[in-house]
């Protein structure tokens, strides 16, 4: 019987315990995506709005140097363009990198209750001593 009740016990710890880590997966992925459809948004309308800067930016001059220097003015904001747009896909590249990875919290906790379940720790009190 006591044998029954300690199984009993170590069935409803181990259901416990995969619950607490499942929600906390949940937490994450929800957090991940409002982060992500937040980037989403805004980069929609900072987009948006420096495009439509840009263009008018561009038709301005190209009015101001009509009779003058036309086509080294287009050629000139054809380069910037371009240069911009290079410069802005190595830094969202940069910046998509630097993103933590997926269930980083829940993998250590996870990994954390597997070195306990073995009888060894990984505390951080234990490895800075």
């Amino acid at each position: 019987m006591a044998i029954l009740n300690s199984l009993g016990q170590l069935l409803a710890t181990s259901l416990s315990i995969v619950h607490t880590r499942l929600e906390l997966a949940s937490v994450e992925i929800e957090e991940e995506l409002g982060r992500f459809f937040s980037l989403l948004l805004w980069s929609l309308v900072a987009l948006f709005c420096a495009c439509f800067g840009l263009v008018l930016l561009a038709v301005l001059l190209i009015a101001v140097f009509w009779d003058s220097h036309r086509i080294a003015v287009v050629a000139s904001l054809i380069t910037f363009f371009f240069a911009s747009s290079i410069g802005l896909g190595f830094w969202l590249r940069d910046q998509f990198g630097k993103k933590p990875r997926l269930f980083a919290f829940t993998l250590a906790e996870l990994q954390q209750d597997s070195a306990a379940l073995r009888g060894t720790t990984t505390s951080s009190e234990e490895t800075s001593s």
